[in-house]
């Protein structure tokens, strides 16, 4: 998508809704859709424009993947120097007033004033069925994706659904139970799923397909225990990989080299950054880079977000993801040296990120990798897992789904190795389901779904009290942690929105 649009540079978008917060003083939304929008272009401008608030530093460039990769077992903080909004997120003794939550939570009600902006548009011009609704499904799917990431991490939220032409309208607006936003996001995907294209232009894979919609259906039926309803979109999926052009990257790296992004068949759908482009409200900034990078080593970072010794320490050394996934030495004044003599932070750090950022500055900041969202192993570990809770216990299709994932990481760079295993045959369901999850742990590492696996299992009080945890947190809170807390500010302003999530 790199050479079809140039995202938020060059969009000034109208109905903006920035959050409950700043309605008074910042009056949005006075512009009705019909004069503004005067073509299906203009509708897809729009889109794009919720593309680039995605793709801002407040979203997907550093606070809110940040905030959910801390929130998991696999990363903690490096640096203690870091601000202590980060570190209250990662130690789960955040307040209602965590600096994080602040800035992103209205960012995505701009993704979300996008996508409807666009919807009101597409429908104002009369067109045909045919002619628009491709483009109202992409506009849904955003949204879609938006509300997915909202809901689970604060349960009930304000759900709009409708262009904002009247501010005065939404001052007062109060929280939409979750499983109302459940349903309204199973049914903007399957919107999409019917109206969106098998490929998209140029198949770049920044912009949803069929493919995509039913992938994101797989995760939303796996995330409400509707397991059958998982399997069947991740099988659809699997069974039409050829029309989408699906299949895994034979070399578990090149997922994880900018210049090789956009033309990888295992993305479903991504977010694109721009090399060495940046606009206001951080756009286009992407930071994760440095973030997880080292500090003191010539490639620079900040070691900010870096996993626990725990996390290092007992992923086994044969496995080429390890390889691929960690920076366990740098070089230091030129010179190779290994992790125990990192300036601050002597830990490995996360390497997805840092190692191949293409175009970006010295530090890795202003990157141009596309940050896959959904990549095809995933939709074979989700029917892997539904098939295995539907049936009682694994069979022989979903030991294969979770068999392609292993094969294609025993190609290492090239050479073929004897390690992961095939799934040993015989497995009691909790034993498969239990092996899939920390499948998805090694396989999916550092791409901002380990919380998530947490929160839908509630494995909380096991990964951070238990024996085994990678990072202790012996001060988890199921009653209260599974949520963040909504900001105190638009509580302030809105008293609509209480009451605050428990134990705030």
């Amino acid at each position: 998508m790199k050479n079809i649009i140039n995202k938020i540079f060059i969009i000034t978008l109208v109905g903006s809704f920035l959050s409950c917060a700043d309605l008074e003083e910042k009056p949005v939304g006075v512009l009705a859709p019909e004069g503004f929008f005067k073509s299906p272009k203009d509708v897809e401008t729009a889109i794009f424009g919720a593309y680039g608030w995605i793709a801002s530093e407040r979203l997907w460039g550093r606070q809110f993947v940040t905030a959910i990769m801390l929130r998991g077992d696999m990363v903690d903080i490096g640096d203690r120097g870091t601000p202590a909004e980060r570190q209250q997120v990662n130690d789960f003794n955040m307040d209602d007033g965590n600096g994080m939550v602040r800035q992103f939570w209205p960012y995505w009600y701009q993704v979300i004033s996008a996508a409807n902006s666009a919807i009101a548009g597409a429908e104002s011009l009369g067109l045909s069925e045919d002619e628009i609704n491709p483009l109202i499904a992409e506009a849904r799917f955003v949204r879609a994706f938006s509300y997915y990431h909202l809901v689970r991490t604060f349960g009930d939220v304000p759900y709009i659904d409708f262009f904002i032409s009247d501010p005065s309208s939404v001052i007062g607006i109060s929280k939409t139970p979750a499983a109302e936003i459940y349903s309204n996001i199973l049914a903007d995907l399957e919107f999409a799923k019917q109206w969106l294209p098998d490929q998209q232009p140029s198949d770049v894979r920044s912009r949803p397909t069929k493919g995509t919609a039913a992938s994101y259906l797989a995760s939303l039926h796996l995330t409400l225990h509707d397991y059958q309803g998982a399997y069947d979109e991740a099988k659809w999926v699997i069974d039409n990989k050829g029309t989408f052009n699906y299949s895994l990257e034979p070399d578990f790296q090149n997922l994880f080299r900018a210049e090789m992004q956009d033309g990888l068949n295992e993305t479903i759908f991504s977010l694109d950054f721009l090399g060495l482009q940046n606009g206001g409200g951080g756009a286009n900034d992407d930071i994760m880079p440095p973030m997880t990078g080292i500090r003191g080593a010539d490639e620079l970072g900040w070691s900010v977000a870096v996993p626990s010794m725990a996390v290092y320490n007992t992923w086994d050394d044969r496995d080429y993801r390890k390889e691929v996934s960690f920076a366990d030495s740098a070089l230091i004044g030129g010179e190779l040296q290994p992790y125990t003599v990192f300036q601050n932070t002597k830990r490995p750090h996360i390497a997805k990120y840092r190692r191949y950022p293409g175009e970006s500055n010295a530090e890795g900041r202003y990157s141009d990798n596309n940050y896959a969202t959904m990549r095809y192993a995933e939709v074979l570990l989700i029917a892997a897992e539904a098939l295995a809770e539907i049936n009682g216990g694994p069979n022989t299709e979903a030991e294969g789904y979770v068999n392609e994932v292993r094969a294609r990481a025993r190609n290492w760079a090239g050479k073929p190795t004897d390690f992961p295993a095939d799934v040993p045959s015989g497995l009691s369901k909790v034993d498969f389901i239990n092996l899939v999850l920390d499948e998805r742990r090694l396989e999916l590492a550092f791409e901002y779904k380990r919380w998530y696996d947490i929160k839908r299992r509630e494995l909380g009080l096991e990964v951070f009290t238990g024996p085994s945890s990678l990072e202790p947190h012996p001060n988890f809170d199921p009653g209260r942690d599974y949520l963040m807390p909504l900001p105190r500010t638009e509580l302030a302003i809105n008293p609509g929105l209480l009451p605050q999530n428990p134990g705030y």
